[in-house]
This record gives structure tokens, sequence and C-alpha cells, in this order.
């Protein structure tokens, strides 16, 4: 157990990030997947910038690597626009 009082804050506020940042990240991988089973067009292209927005704030808060968002993008982009054929 910690002994100075800022060590004691430090572990209260990081547990609260823990949760907050899990949050976060399985609500946005939850919405990834919804795009991927997607098979409609429209409510594909309107889930894209949502779904971008949320991985682009993961990756800004230092959740998901950026490169790993940057993938996803990626890939989810590939799949909205191999929809229309």
């Amino acid at each position: 157990m910690a002994n100075h009082k800022s060590a004691i804050k430090r572990i209260r506020s990081n547990d609260a990030k823990r949760v907050e940042n899990r949050y976060y990240a399985k609500s946005t991988r939850t919405a990834v997947k919804k795009l991927r089973t997607t098979t409609k067009e429209k409510e594909a292209k309107e889930l894209l910038p949502k779904v971008s927005s949320m991985i682009d704030k993961l990756a800004k808060k230092g959740v998901i690597h950026k490169n790993k968002a940057s993938n996803l993008k990626s890939k989810l982009t590939k799949k909205v626009t191999a929809l229309k054929k």
C-alpha cells in the first residue's frame, strides 16, 4: 500500500481513468463490430464517420496506438466502399 498522500491519490485517479478508458474502448469495439456486420450501404456510410471519430479519440487519449487506429479506419473504409459493388 502507498504511504504518501499523493501516491494514494494517484492510485485512485488511475483506477478512475482505467474504468473510463475501458468503457470507451468497449463501446468503440461494439460500434466497429456493428459496422463490420452491416450489409446496407447507406447505414454503413452513416456509421463510418462516427466510428472513425471514436477511434481517433481513443488514439488521441493513448488508449490504443495511433497506428492501430489508422489500420482500423483503413480496413473499415475499404469494407464500406466494397459494399457498393
